[in-house]
């Protein structure tokens, strides 16, 4: 599993300052509509749903919010950098500027884990972090989250 294989390069976008953790669900939802043609209220209800199980922040100023969900095909990504932190509820209740989305089918069982897995070791690594932190541009942004990250997950 590749991340490249997730992440479309027009699911990647720099934001100054969403409003709550609600607005980020719903910019997630657009981007997810836009890019990949899902309904964007399904996408962010699935989002709100995953997010009442327990936050999903998981510390280091990262989010990964994720959903199953109907009428999906294939496991996709979207990123979104914030300017300014958005205070998300995380493990360690610091504010959060970067954010990875997943969507996936409902029955995808372990290859939802997996593409989390993926995700979750990628965004741990401090060297990307602070690469996605120093740049704006989302091409740049898109490169760095795919860069060699054909790692294989668990």
């Amino acid at each position: 599993m590749e991340l490249s294989k997730l992440l479309s390069p027009g699911a990647v976008r720099v934001v100054g300052q969403l409003t709550g953790k609600k607005r980020l669900f719903q910019e997630l939802g657009e981007m997810a509509a836009q890019v990949y043609g899902m309904n964007a209220s399904v996408a962010t209800d699935g989002l709100q749903e995953r997010e009442s199980l327990g936050p999903t922040g998981v510390g280091h100023g990262i989010a990964l919010p994720h959903a199953r969900l109907d009428d999906l095909d294939q496991i996709v990504a979207v990123f979104l950098r914030m300017e300014r932190s958005l205070d998300y509820d995380s493990v360690d209740r610091q504010p959060v500027d970067l954010v990875f989305g997943l969507f996936a089918p409902k029955e995808s069982g372990v290859d939802h884990l997996k593409a989390l897995a993926l995700v979750s070791r990628t965004m741990r690594d401090p060297g990307i972090c602070a690469k996605l932190r120093a740049n704006t541009d989302p091409a740049k942004l898109h490169a760095i989250l795919t860069e060699s990250r054909a790692i294989q997950a668990a």
